[in-house]
């Protein structure tokens, strides 16, 4: 398949599913590998990508981060609960990084383990789903108690397997602990600009003098793609998961997994 081609299609299916409880890191890797390309050449493709979707959360909740940067200058509570919060939950991700980080790359080319992770993840969707009973509304990100942003903090870690998805995690995760839908849709959400930016920085920290000119385009194109595919998912997204829930997304999960397994074993 030709790689401008290829990077347009991998930059529609992150900006479909980062903000997903689906995996876009496992979609990511399913697709190189049924692209029949080397996952090891694409993962800086497809590490890069995902500041585009971080682009589309800022666009879609500019309002949101203007109320907060101005209410951090006045110190008002409200603003500095919201960037507490994010930063206690974003920090167990960056222990974990930084003392695991090779074992952590070794799993990304790991397509069987991507096919594991979407079933297990389906079947843990539906039990939550099933026995979690949060409040229809909240008080959102800002009135999140600080044990709770931990705990989703150390949820999130388990995205580092690759097919768990990240949102999908720290949304059911939160849900669990008692935070209502849309409230836990856009913690996730506002969780991803420093975890996505973090794991990119540190990615092209390492690897980001070996890029040629035609990498640096590629990702490029993947990037304005998955931008535009993510403003439109976000906002469909919160408002499917408030009227439905997630069941949907597990069922698709468990699918996808069984198929994968299938189409890995039979090759």
């Amino acid at each position: 398949m030709n790689e401008t081609i290829a990077a347009i299609l991998l930059g529609i299916l992150e900006g479909l599913t980062e903000f997903l409880p689906v995996s876009s890191t496992g979609h990511l890797i399913l697709a190189t590998e049924l692209f029949g390309f080397e996952q090891r050449e694409w993962e800086v493709f497809n590490i890069a990508i995902q500041p585009a979707a971080i682009l589309a959360i800022m666009v879609l909740y500019w309002r949101t981060f203007w109320d907060v940067a101005k209410g951090l200058l006045g110190l008002e509570q409200g603003a500095l609960h919201f960037v507490r919060n994010l930063l206690v939950a974003f920090f167990p991700a960056v222990l974990l990084g930084l003392a695991f980080g090779d074992v952590i790359e070794m799993m990304l080319g790991n397509a069987m383990l991507v096919c594991w992770s979407l079933i297990i993840g389906g079947l843990a969707i539906l039990a939550i789903e099933r026995w979690a009973n949060p409040p229809a509304t909240g008080a959102g990100v800002a009135g999140v108690p600080l044990r709770i942003s931990v705990l989703v903090g150390l949820v999130q870690c388990l995205a580092m397997i690759p097919g768990v998805s990240r949102s999908g995690a720290t949304i059911l995760g939160a849900m669990a602990f008692g935070v209502d839908r849309k409230t836990a849709a856009e913690f996730s959400f506002f969780l991803a600009i420093p975890t996505l930016s973090g794991a990119t920085v540190y990615q092209l920290a390492k690897r980001g003098a070996d890029l040629t000119a035609n990498d640096i385009e590629l990702i490029g194109i993947g990037s304005a793609v998955g931008f535009v595919t993510a403003l439109i998912v976000v906002k469909l997204f919160v408002a499917v998961v408030t009227k439905i829930g997630f069941a949907p997304f597990a069922w698709y999960r468990i699918v996808l997994g069984v198929a994968g397994l299938a189409w890995l074993g039979l090759r």
